[in-house]
């Protein structure tokens, strides 16, 4: 928690903040071990002819939520096949209570006159949101749907999410899932991660479900899902880097580290911290991606999650950026990602990635918005997108995903160093008023990398707590 966000919540830094009007960012809450998925009741609604509520009352009952529903028969039937005891709910009996969470099930909405269920539904209970709450809403791809019409309605949720996240406040969040239809069964990793502390610095964010990666069996281990993985992060030996390492052993999986041979006892002492391995090369060498895939194959039989994490910045502007800086960041932070995903990819089913691996690249919201001074870095990061784009229909055909994350202003060691009134600016210009730290970014990661999210393929979530940079 960064001193201004200390300071504004205590007693007297409140009143000051609000007597003069500046921001109040909440501490936000973040995953412990053992936590509950959601912490409170959870309000489960839904459009009428919407196609999700049993998955989702399923989905709330095997993660042990309090739930309330509206009266209407449809979603009580819902809730009672899932064995949930729903507590009945009107708009008047939000008077009384506070909610973890509001899930809403927007996919019976079919055309623009509808769109009345999303304010009948989240007018009463917006203001109702606990600290740190959330709130979900699941429609159909607009690329989905049978007819214009309700492909205008469906296109028209992001704008709705998008705003809501911006007025929520209180530390909450807000998202949008889209549900292909027959992917109704792979709901469960992608609400679990964004109900809970995991998400916490993720806000008004898109994701698209597809149906391709099959039910997640019942006795799946929620607490350690990368049980029995071998999972290979590079630039692991500091900052996002370690934090993704720890995040993924944590979770049970067995992390490579790789890192440049200058930073070896770094690597070495992040390896022997989370019982991994240390990795010391330079993956911009010609032979890296062959040495890598290597060694995975020979020490480890394969490898199941990969995480490409490695980046550099050289900024100056482009009118003085000369040809060294420039390649050296493209290299790095793009080519050295094609070169190595190719080399695990390649020879069919004897490839290094396993049936079922998980690839996630890091990219950045200046690949999204640019950045002045950036150019390079911008470009490498937009490239490393246009990779998700283009490696994932044929690591869907391998039963496998690709996605990437792309960070906004986190709390490191280098944003450490940048000039006060810069760094204070990145903090404050999101929803949640407040950076992120490298936790948030290894969470997000965390739930790519999982076996319950076979379904979620071509994705790029911002962990930006809704910056007001780019789109």
């Amino acid at each position: 928690m960064d001193r201004y966000t200390q300071l504004v919540n205590t007693p007297i830094g409140k009143t000051v903040a609000k007597q003069v009007g500046l921001p109040k960012p909440v501490p936000l809450k973040r995953h412990t071990p053992g936590a509950p998925v959601v912490d409170g009741r959870v309000l489960l609604g839904g459009a009428p002819g919407g196609r999700l509520a049993q998955s989702l009352a399923q989905v709330l009952a095997d993660a042990g939520a309090e739930v309330s529903t509206p009266l209407r028969p449809d979603l009580r039937a819902a809730a009672a096949e899932a064995g949930l005891d729903a507590a009945p709910w009107t708009p008047q009996a939000s008077v009384d209570h506070r909610y973890a969470a509001l899930v809403f099930d927007a996919t019976g909405i079919t055309e623009s006159a509808q769109l009345d269920e999303l304010h009948a539904f989240f007018h009463p209970t917006i203001r109702k949101v606990a600290r740190c709450g959330r709130a979900i809403v699941l429609g159909t791809p607009p690329e989905s749907a049978r007819k214009p019409a309700e492909a205008v309605a469906q296109r028209a949720l992001e704008g709705f999410t998008r705003a809501i996240g911006k007025e929520i406040g209180r530390g909450a969040t807000v998202q949008l899932v889209y549900v292909e239809p027959g992917a109704e069964d792979q709901l469960a990793g992608t609400v679990r991660f964004f109900l809970s502390p995991r998400s916490a610095f993720v806000s008004a964010q898109v994701v698209r479900i597809g149906k391709e990666g099959g039910k997640v069996p019942s006795d799946f281990d929620w607490e350690r899902p990368l049980a029995g993985k071998v999972a290979l992060v590079t630039g692991a030996s500091r900052g996002i880097g370690a934090a993704i390492a720890s995040t993924l052993a944590r979770d049970g999986a067995h992390v490579v580290g790789l890192d440049v041979p200058a930073l070896e006892e770094d690597l070495k002492a992040v390896a022997a911290g989370i019982g991994g391995s240390a990795l010391a090369l330079d993956i911009t060498d010609a032979d890296a991606p062959r040495a890598i895939a290597s060694y995975l194959r020979r020490e480890h039989r394969g490898v199941d999650v990969v995480v490409h994490n490695a980046g550099i910045t050289r900024d100056r502007t482009l009118g003085r950026m000369d040809a060294d800086r420039w390649n050296a960041v493209i290299a790095v932070n793009l080519s050295s990602i094609e070169r190595i995903t190719d080399a695990l990819i390649e020879g069919g089913r004897k490839a290094v990635l396993n049936e079922g691996g998980r690839i996630v690249c890091v990219s950045s919201i200046s690949g999204i918005a640019g950045n002045a001074g950036q150019t390079n870095y911008a470009t490498s990061k937009a490239g490393v997108i246009g990779i998700v784009n283009a490696y994932a229909p044929e690591l869907a055909r391998r039963g496998a995903t690709i996605n990437a994350v792309a960070p906004g202003f986190i709390e490191t060691q280098m944003t450490a160093k940048v000039p006060l009134a810069i760094r204070e600016a990145g903090r404050r210009m999101s929803s949640l008023w407040q950076g992120g730290l490298p936790v948030d970014v290894a969470e997000a990661i965390a739930w790519f990398a999982s076996p319950a999210t076979g379904g979620v393929n071509g994705n790029v979530v911002r962990v930006c707590g809704q910056s007001l940079l780019g789109a």
